[in-house]
């Protein structure tokens, strides 16, 4: 949620509410080897799947990672992020941070496809989410985990809950770290889980007010190193094309620790990252012990990869056919390039 919005104690308190209530429906119980008999092959199918949309394109599967942060933080780990807009449903995709942002919805058709030929019906796309992002981890060189599966589809998506409590890229470390607490993440999760920004790039578009006109100061943020804010100036000049992408740390295609590196030597991309360093004593000490230990890291990432994935819908749900709509609900006709180009995911 943008750090501009006076409401995010009360908005997180909903979510936390809408996620945890069991007054409803019972949240399903979720379990490592889940498609052991119904679909044994499905996560080396999404793993090779994968392996297939790195060898195109090396930043897809970072944009993939990221989408289960936008789909978990919205009402549970439901797949709802990756429903197109109905003429009765607003989609999550054309949230404010999703907006010409989210991208590679088509790694997501692709596995889909894969496993509805072989075992149709079975694997829902909220768990092809959670493999998904955990493959791009461990194929960019981050730690293995074991993921907990069995999760439905959502028979809906909401642009309003995504718009009032998805970060935005200017966001401070206060804020999010309001945010995570509120989804009974802790600071070691934030910090950790921020720490996905070591692969993948973001566009000029989320950096050009920290370059300019940081806290409307017209001047630069002046907590970035000035070599890198002159190799930034380069990259993303004034009144030039935001749509140009940088990379997140220097190693935006490892998963590595360098990305906290960069953050103690003032070289963060994003103000939601530099602010973890810069502005806050308790994410400063986190941010510091990763730069130092990779281990450490890794270890906390993938509890907090974990720990968010357990976020649930407690409504009734199903296993959609097709993960762009409901199942009864005919696809658009409107392919998703023809709507927006895709973009480099910015959080």
């Amino acid at each position: 949620m943008a750090a501009h919005r006076g409401c995010l104690p009360l908005v997180v308190a909903l979510l936390v509410a809408a996620v945890l209530c069991r007054a409803e429906a019972a949240v399903r119980e979720l379990k490592v080897g889940y498609y052991a008999e119904t679909c044994p092959e499905a996560e080396g199918i999404v793993r090779d799947t994968m392996a297939r949309a790195l060898a195109r394109e090396a930043r897809s599967v970072a944009s993939v990672m990221r989408l289960q942060f936008h789909d978990c933080f919205v009402n549970g780990c439901d797949g709802s992020v990756l429903m197109d807009a109905t003429p009765t449903m607003l989609g999550e995709k054309d949230a404010l941070s999703n907006i010409n942002s989210l991208r590679s919805f088509e790694v997501v058709d692709e596995i889909k496809e894969a496993l509805e030929e072989r075992c149709p019906g079975v694997v829902s796309c909220a768990d092809i989410v959670i493999m998904a992002a955990r493959d791009a981890v461990v194929l960019t060189g981050g730690p293995n985990w074991e993921v907990r599966l069995g999760r439905e589809d959502s028979l809906t998506a909401s642009q309003e809950d995504s718009d009032s409590i998805m970060p935005s890229p200017r966001a401070n470390a206060s804020a999010l770290i309001r945010l995570f607490a509120g989804l009974n993440l802790s600071v070691t999760d934030l910090v950790a889980l921020s720490g996905s920004h070591s692969i993948g790039e973001a566009r000029c578009f989320s950096i050009v007010f920290r370059l300019y006109n940081q806290s409307g100061s017209g001047r630069p943020d002046p907590n970035m190193d000035c070599a890198y804010r002159r190799a930034l100036n380069a990259l993303c000049p004034k009144g030039g094309d935001e749509e140009v992408t940088g990379g997140m740390d220097a190693t935006p295609r490892a998963f590595d620790n360098r990305y906290f590196k960069d953050l103690v030597a003032l070289r963060g991309f994003l103000n939601s990252d530099q602010t973890l360093f810069s502005d806050n004593a308790k994410t400063r000490r986190v941010v510091k012990r990763f730069s130092k230990d990779q281990d450490a890291f890794f270890r906390a990432f993938t509890e907090g990869m974990v720990k968010m994935g357990e976020l649930q819908n407690p409504r009734k749900g199903e296993i959609r056919r097709n993960c762009r709509v409901a199942n009864g609900v005919p696809p658009s006709p409107v392919t998703p390039k023809e709507v927006a180009p895709y973009r480099v995911l910015d959080f």
